[in-house]
């Protein structure tokens, strides 16, 4: 197994963990303040999940459309972030 793929398994499992600890955080807590910004932190993850496993692609799309994907999604994923704490904050 190379360095790489040991990288994208462990973050994998942090991105499950985390995705899946804030679901049930989402379940507990659903409504208010704290409900909206778990719900921008489990967008947010799931943006950045996409945007380091676009990888997976390789074969198939050329390198540097991939790169242009993976800005795309982490940029989405931080403006997101941004305006939606934004909103969470002047509520």
């Amino acid at each position: 197994m190379t360095a790489q793929m040991t990288i994208s398994v462990f973050t994998l499992v942090i991105y499950l963990i985390i995705i899946f600890v804030f679901n049930n955080a989402r379940i507990k807590y659903a409504g208010g303040k704290v409900g909206k910004v778990i719900n921008l932190i489990l967008v947010t993850v799931c943006l950045l999940f996409v945007a380091d496993y676009v990888e997976i692609f390789h074969p198939f799309v050329n390198p540097e459309i991939l790169d242009i994907i993976k800005a795309l999604f982490r940029t989405a994923a931080l403006s997101f972030l941004a305006y939606g704490g934004a909103k969470v904050a002047e509520s």
